[in-house]
């Protein structure tokens, strides 16, 4: 018997429609998919794979380390996009325990602030990049952003965790959630600043073809990308970035 979808997951599951254009449109150009072989780490509920497979990928591998959302994304493909089947797959594991592959693309959408070892993540995507393939990353709201707690404070006043510091962030979570939280990391956030992140991207052995940060298309984005001019602002002002990382052709 077919797995039963749930609600919530094909309700979140169609905020690519709106979301997956957006993701592209942040970027200076969107590659040309067909008979690519791409992966995807932190795929989610598969939204932004289908999109690839639609678009003409030859092969597309979405991996998560959620499993409900991994089995949620195999069964809707199986249900749904039946035509797709043969192109997708969806798997719960480790990038770094993935088979050494090779993709001309790799892709990461809202996952880069969720990653603890970013560096050591970076440099498993390299090693599966072919010579000249990229890594499209866009990812938010940064740690030090006015709402970079991911609602996780519940609080309403921008800056809040900040503010706390990220102990008493952590103990403030704890004191809600059922599980023990020790620290930031165990709420799935790296605390990383936007400081570390160029750091980061631009010292891990790809070159960076494509930088961009407060990309978006609201007044407040731009307000902000006003305001983060001020060195001493930058860190508080800068809610996302999207990247174009290329492999070299050789080295």
């Amino acid at each position: 018997m077919p797995m039963k979808l749930n609600p919530a997951d094909v309700k979140y599951f169609q905020r690519g429609e709106r979301d997956n254009p957006r993701f592209w449109s942040r970027f200076a150009d969107r590659p040309s998919l067909a008979g690519k072989r791409v992966l995807d780490v932190g795929c989610g509920h598969g939204s932004l794979c289908v999109d690839v497979a639609k678009a003409g990928a030859a092969q597309v591998v979405g991996l998560d380390l959620n499993v409900q959302r991994i089995n949620f994304a195999n069964a809707n493909v199986q249900q749904n996009y039946p035509e797709l089947v043969g192109a997708i797959s969806f798997q719960h594991i480790d990038l770094k325990d993935y088979p050494l592959e090779s993709f001309d693309y790799i892709l990461s959408k809202d996952s880069f602030e969720h990653i603890i070892d970013l560096p050591g993540m970076l440099a498993e995507m390299r090693k599966r990049l072919v010579p000249g393939g990229r890594i499209y990353a866009g990812f938010g709201p940064l740690y030090n952003s006015p709402f970079g707690d991911h609602g996780m404070t519940y609080s309403r006043i921008p800056w809040t965790h900040v503010f706390l510091g990220k102990k008493r962030f952590a103990e403030r979570v704890d004191r809600r959630w059922a599980h023990e939280v020790n620290s930031i990391y165990d709420l799935g956030l790296n605390g990383l600043s936007y400081a570390d992140y160029r750091r980061i991207l631009y010292n891990c052995g790809l070159d960076v073809v494509y930088f961009k940060a407060n990309c978006s298309t609201k007044a407040i984005s731009k307000v902000f990308s006003v305001i983060r001019k001020a060195p001493f602002l930058t860190e508080y002002f800068t809610h996302n970035i999207y990247c174009i990382l290329e492999k070299p052709l050789s080295g």
